[in-house]
């Protein structure tokens, strides 16, 4: 029993852990400017973040603006290409047919010559144009 009144007496007089933390605890006033300079603080930051949301939206326009004309530009291209291409193609397709028309006539000439002279007619054989 003794024993057991002395550990109580013992835990009770001793300074433990809790008495030293408080010891330890050192209390910082938080006046009104400090609540006034962080509400300065909070407004400039969000001007802040307002500047920087209005620029990310100006750039992000840019690219749209950018994207935009050189996708017209692209489309252009190809249709002056295509309009290019069939322009310049439409005089060979003319000096083919009229080529073509020439030699449909020549042959037939040959052919018509070719009735007079036999030895004219033995070469157009040899080549199948008769």
């Amino acid at each position: 029993m003794r024993t057991l009144l002395f550990i109580t007496l013992l835990l009770l007089f001793v300074p433990g852990p809790r008495a030293s933390a408080q010891e330890q605890q050192v209390v910082v006033p938080y006046t009104l400017a400090d609540r006034d300079r962080a509400v300065r603080t909070e407004s400039n930051m969000e001007l802040k973040f307002e500047s920087q949301q209005r620029q990310l939206d100006d750039i992000k326009a840019l690219f749209y603006w950018g994207f935009g004309i050189l996708i017209t530009l692209f489309v252009f291209m190809l249709g002056y290409m295509i309009w290019d291409r069939r322009t310049a193609l439409q005089p060979a397709l003319d000096k083919a047919s009229d080529s073509d028309a020439k030699s449909t006539n020549l042959i037939r000439a040959l052919r018509e010559y070719s009735k007079k002279h036999t030895d004219l007619a033995e070469i157009l054989r040899t080549h199948g144009l008769l």
